[in-house]
Parts: C-alpha cells; sequence; structure tokens
C-alpha cells in the first residue's frame, strides 16, 4: 500500500498532511453549552487514532451571537472555547493528525427565536425557504462588528493551537453577500462582483492582522448556485481566482449549489440514490484552472472513488465525512490491506437528516458514532464463552450476532427466511434504496469471519431453541404490518409491504392512507404512481411522512410531483367497503368537531393501501418467557451505564432472555442496532 495514492502526505504550506483523508468540517451536533467537551473530543479522536490525515471540526462554529446555533453549533465567540479545542487539538495531534475549525456567521440561515431573541441579519430582507427567517437587512455598523467578530474568533482557534480555519462561504452570510440573489446592497458591499466580495476581503485581512501570515486559512464556497439569477459556474471561476491571488488564503475547499431549499441542500450533500462524487469534475475543474491547493467531499462515500479523486488530480484533499461517521478506522484498514472490512456508509443521511431536526448526528448502522464514550468501535472479549442463540437474522439480530462474535461467544441465528435482512431487505427492493443492503451484506460477512452460524428457512420453536442449549437466547423476530384497521373493512384493504414485495399490483385509483409517516408509505406511492394510477396520498397529520426527515423527504416528492398524485393532509380513512367493482372509502378528520357528521367524504376507488405501522412478532419470546432465569426483564440502569445484565427471577431458569429491535416495539433501524450493541457489548 506504500504507493496508494490516499496514503501519500501533501504539503501545505509548512504543515504536512501525513495522508490525504480528510473529514470535512460538519457539525455533529455533540457540544455541551456550545462547548466541544468530552464526547466531541472522543469522535474526533476516535478517527485520528486510525490514521486519518485532517479533521475539520464544527461546520459553521458560530462568531457572534447574532447567529444563533441551530445546529447546536460550537460558540466560537466565546473565550472559554479556546481551552476545549486546545483539549481537542492536541489529543489529535497526538496520533499525527492535523486540525482545523470552519467558522462563519450564518446570516440568514438560522432563526431570531434562538439563542438571545437577536434578528438575523444579510444583505437583503430576503427569507430563507429552510429556517424561514426573515432577516435585517445588514447595516454599516452590522458589518463593522461582524469584521471584528470573524478575526476575534479566529484569533482565539489560532490561540487553542489548532493548524488552520476554514471560512464558511455556502449558504452563509459571506456567500449571502457574493451572490445577486441575497444582497441588495448599495456600494460599498453591493453592486458588482467587486462589491460583493468585499466584505470576504475584509474579514480575510481582518483575520490576517489577528493570526499572522503563517496560520493556515482556507475558504469553502460554492463555486456555482446553479439558481437562475445567481453565481454561476464562471462567477465562481472568478472568485476562486481572486482567492488566491488575493495572498490571504491558503487552500479552496470546492462545493456546488445552493443549501437554502432541503432539495438544494440534498444535491449539494447527496444521499442514497443519487450519483456518487456529483461534484467532484466541478472541483477538478477549478483546481486545474486556479492551480491552487484544493479539497474537496460530496457523497464519497467508498475508497476507490476517493483514490480516483486524489490518482486523477482532481484535489489534494478528499473528504470522506459520512464515511468516517460509518466507520472511524477507513484509514487503518487501507494500510493494514483490510478495504473489504470497512463498514460502508449506505447513504442513509440518518447522521445529517438528525441535526437538521436539531438532534444529534448517528449513523444508521454504527451505533457507537456519537457516543464514544459509551460506546466501543471495537468490542472487547469476553472474560467468559457462552452459547448465544439469536432468533431473527434482521438488524438487529445480525448486529447481536456480530458484537457476540466478536465477544468470542459460539454464536447460532435461526431465520424464518431463505434470506438474511428483515424490513431491510424489503425496503431495498427499490433500486433508490439498494444501498440498504450494505448493513446487512457488511454483518454477514463479519458474522462469517467470526464463525457465526446462521440457519435459515427455520421457523424457530421453543423446543429448537432449547435444544441448542443456551446460555442466553436473544429474540430478534422483528414485526410485521398491523392488519386490524380500519375498523370497518381492514379485509378489504391491501398494506404498503404487499406492494413492495410485489405480492399485490397498484390498482389504478388508488387511494394510500399513511398512518405512520414512514419510509414504507413513500415507496410504495412510487411504485404505485410509476404505473401512472390515480393516486391520492392521505394522512390524518398536519404534514406528510413525519418519520421521514427532510433530505431523505426530497427525492419521493421529486418523484411524486406528477399530475397523477395529489396529497391530503389531516383527513383519515374511516372505513371501506364493496359497492359493485368499487371500493367506497369512508373519509373522516381528526379536526371534525363532535357531531358534524355531515363534514364526513368518501372516496370511489378501487384500490385502497394502508400503512399503519409494525406491531412486534413475540410469540417466540414469551413461550421461552417461563424457561427464562431473568423472565425476559432488562435492567434499565445497567443497561444505561454498561453493566452486564444480572436480573434473576427464576432460579430454576436456564438462559437468560432479551428481545430487541422491533420485536419489542416499532423504531428503526438505527434503534435495532443500537438495541444490539449497548446489551450485547457487556454479555
Amino acid at each position: 500500500m506504500v504507493n496508494d495514492p490516499l496514503l501519500q502526505p501533501f504539503k501545505l504550506k509548512h504543515l504536512t498532511l501525513k495522508n490525504r483523508l480528510m473529514m470535512t468540517s460538519h457539525e455533529p451536533a455533540y457540544p455541551e453549552d456550545g462547548m466541544p467537551k468530552a464526547l466531541y473530543r472522543a469522535y474526533h479522536v476516535e478517527r485520528a487514532k486510525a490514521g486519518l490525515g485532517l479533521t475539520m471540526t464544527a461546520g459553521s462554529a458560530t462568531v457572534a451571537k447574532d447567529s444563533p446555533p441551530v445546529f447546536n453549533n460550537i460558540l466560537a465567540y466565546q473565550d472559554e472555547v479556546v481551552p476545549w479545542m486546545r483539549e481537542l487539538t492536541d489529543a489529535c495531534h497526538e496520533h499525527g493528525t492535523a486540525v482545523m475549525i470552519q467558522l462563519t456567521h450564518l446570516g440568514r440561515r438560522t432563526r431570531w427565536d434562538k439563542g438571545d431573541w437577536l434578528p438575523a441579519v444579510s444583505p437583503s430582507h430576503r427569507r430563507e425557504a429552510s429556517h424561514r427567517a426573515f432577516p435585517k437587512q445588514i447595516e454599516d455598523w452590522d458589518i463593522e462588528r461582524l469584521i471584528r467578530d470573524y478575526a476575534d474568533a479566529a484569533e482565539r482557534m489560532h490561540a487553542a493551537g489548532l493548524d488552520g480555519i476554514e471560512l464558511q462561504a455556502y449558504g452563509h452570510l459571506m456567500d449571502q453577500f457574493w451572490s445577486p440573489l441575497t444582497n441588495t446592497l448599495e456600494a460599498p458591499y453591493g453592486g458588482d462582483l467587486d462589491n460583493r466580495l468585499r466584505f470576504t476581503f475584509d474579514v480575510l485581512r481582518a483575520i490576517r492582522q489577528r493570526v499572522g501570515a503563517a496560520f493556515i486559512v482556507g475558504v469553502r464556497y460554492t463555486g456555482d448556485e446553479m439558481l437562475a439569477g445567481g453565481l454561476t459556474a464562471s462567477d465562481g471561476l472568478e472568485i476562486s481566482r481572486r482567492l488566491k491571488e488575493s495572498g490571504l488564503v491558503d487552500f479552496l475547499n470546492v462545493v456546488r449549489g445552493h443549501i437554502d431549499t432541503d432539495a438544494g441542500l440534498t444535491d449539494v450533500i447527496p444521499i442514497q440514490g443519487m450519483p456518487s462524487a456529483p461534484h467532484l469534475d466541478f472541483a477538478g475543474e477549478i483546481k486545474r484552472e486556479v492551480d491552487f491547493p484544493t479539497f474537496h467531499g460530496a457523497k464519497i462515500q467508498d475508497v476507490a472513488t476517493a483514490r480516483h479523486a486524489i490518482a486523477s488530480g482532481k484535489v489534494d484533499m478528499i473528504g470522506m465525512t459520512r464515511a468516517h461517521m460509518a466507520d472511524p478506522h477507513i484509514v487503518r484498514k487501507i494500510v493494514e490491506g483490510r478495504e473489504e472490512e470497512i463498514r460502508p456508509c449506505v447513504g442513509a443521511n440518518y447522521c445529517l437528516d438528525r441535526i437538521y431536526q436539531g438532534g444529534a448526528a448517528y449513523c444508521i448502522h454504527n451505533a457507537a458514532t456519537g457516543r464514544e464514550t459509551t460506546m466501543p468501535h471495537t468490542i472487547p472479549r469476553a472474560a467468559q464463552k457462552r452459547r448465544v442463540v439469536i432468533v431473527g437474522a434482521g438488524p438487529a439480530g445480525l448486529e447481536a450476532a456480530r458484537v457476540a462474535g466478536e465477544r468470542g461467544h459460539e454464536v447460532l441465528v435461526l431465520e424464518a427466511a431463505s434470506d438474511a435482512g428483515g424490513q431491510v431487505r424489503l425496503t431495498a427492493q427499490s433500486e433508490r434504496r439498494r444501498e440498504m443492503l450494505g448493513i446487512i451484506d457488511w454483518r454477514l460477512a463479519q458474522c462469517e469471519a467470526l464463525g457465526v452460524e446462521i440457519r435459515y428457512n427455520v421457523w424457530a420453536e421453543v423446543e429448537d431453541v432449547l435444544a441448542e442449549k443456551p446460555d442466553v437466547v436473544i429474540v430478534a423476530t422483528g414485526g410485521y404490518p398491523m392488519d386490524d384497521r380500519p375498523a370497518v373493512g381492514s379485509d378489504l384493504a391491501v398494506n404498503s409491504w404487499d406492494i413492495l414485495s410485489g405480492h399485490v399490483a397498484p390498482g389504478k385509483r388508488v387511494l394510500l392512507f399513511d398512518d405512520a409517516g414512514d419510509h414504507a408509505a413513500m415507496q410504495a406511492a412510487e411504485i404505485i404512481a410509476a404505473t401512472g394510477a390515480e393516486l391520492e396520498i392521505m394522512t390524518p397529520d398536519r404534514t406528510f411522512s413525519a418519520e421521514i426527515m427532510a433530505m431523505n423527504l426530497v427525492p419521493y416528492m421529486r418523484s411524486l410531483q406528477r399530475p397523477n398524485v395529489t396529497f391530503t393532509p389531516t383527513y383519515r380513512l374511516k372505513s371501506v367497503q364493496r359497492d359493485g367493482s368499487e371500493l367506497l372509502a369512508g373519509i373522516t378528520s381528526d379536526y371534525v368537531i363532535h357531531g358534524q357528521p355531515d363534514l364526513d367524504q368518501e372516496r370511489r376507488i378501487d384500490q385502497v393501501v394502508v400503512n399503519y405501522g409494525i406491531t412486534p412478532m413475540t410469540d417466540i419470546y414469551f413461550e421461552l418467557k417461563p424457561n427464562s432465569s431473568n423472565g425476559g426483564e432488562v435492567n434499565h440502569d445497567d443497561l444505561i451505564v454498561g453493566r452486564p445484565q444480572a436480573v434473576v427471577r427464576n432460579a430454576n431458569g436456564s438462559f437468560q432472555l432479551f428481545r430487541i429491535g422491533d420485536a419489542v416495539e416499532s423504531r428503526n433501524t438505527h434503534a435495532a442496532i443500537y438495541d444490539a450493541l449497548r446489551l450485547v457489548k457487556d454479555l
């Protein structure tokens, strides 16, 4: 691997980066009180220990109080940040990993009712669609103080010992000055391109006065907004040249697109089913034309793509941020010739979607990411070998098997189907979500390497389990669609799984009633709409697909924006009746006042598809309970702090019994995998 392009050093000014792999600036929303404390530090150090060349912290660390942290950003405007950033930096430096931070003012990309309730500011009054706040148009005194704020924040990072900083200029205040769409100021900060760039260069000069010429400073920016009337590719090239020629910056980090809408953000940072590395060639064009150190990252989810980016000379450093959330040990595995063992990023985007809903970033199938202070990425061996029998080979069951195998236990998995995967295999029937199979395939490979035995086509009965003389039984049987609703006519409806699996063909006039708000409904809707059927998607909720977060919803909505599809919120399916060759669906609403049934409606269709969610499959669990020592009980306190389960309810019980994932209650893939990891790591 000595000649691997990814493992070659890169000299950036005085700084030698030991390889070409980096995590781009991102905010996983792990700060405590706006500070990068123990968890934040552990998250970055885990990747540094594995050999990452550069870790960029804190996407959008905020430089001013009127840029409130809507993503739980680091508060770079507080002096308190310095010792915390120094601890993080020193810890990463111990492993030879360089550390930078992204500084920004969000401009209009925030809310006035967050933080200190100060008005958002921007070079125009125009609202950003995503955050919906109408900003105050920035004044001269705002500009003066914000230049100082940027310089103050940069000085704090210099004092903390970081290797450099990066200024954010896509969708934030800096490029809100750049774009004609968001700058309606008059001179000297509005008008032609010179004036629109003035704020950026004023900030850069102020920063250099504070940190000196040696400290590394870069800019992450959009080179093409891809919006009518916005910055064009030729504008982006000119801006790139000016940044280089200014002598004030040391690298360019190029992206393409705009992030003011959910759709725009998803195009900049694509999710599963969308093209890989969509902006890499564009970044390569900037580097070729400008001849300056160039970084890039946007859906570089596999090592082969990253290697191509460097080997072809398109960029100097390549970002694999979400990939490193899925597997923090990518570099170590490359160095050791174990690329096939890398846990794949499947593009589910659970990480980013959670951030944009105000939560912490978690990987859909690495439950240790974002929990580095409590969950291990490397599973320790158990002191005593035990016989572990797992019922079900979905994501929860396979994760339990993998972790138990890593612990050194003897593991048997009993699976009713002919293939592993459970609901993940079902959801992957849709071509756009096929990458989800990586969750299953990776675990199957790990289980095989660990000697885990999996028996397929086995509908496990109590006798089958007891015959294996287990010390531990884990029920991971998942669930099945609720089929007893609506109360009247449930037998006349088909469920979303029937459509997804292909067991039932779509009708010509279809009512799809979604009471769960999850992927199954939208995937079924895509299949139905693609046939040209007349489709009405109905939900009792005020918004569609409440469990599908913003960026994941974008591809669904794009495929469903067609004349044959209508959306009806706030209405509920009450009944289904046969009426000749048609079905008659009774419709009501939770908003109808009791005693006003005349407001109810009807639909005449030929098919009703329902999506009420999942009910646990629990028969085997309850049948095993009397034979277990713990009666299935989990001590939650021990589970949370990481102590082995020691409950004894039946002294004559011959095994411990647990259930995980949807066999407990319908949740999601991440919850199922987290259930397995935090239980089995202590068995």
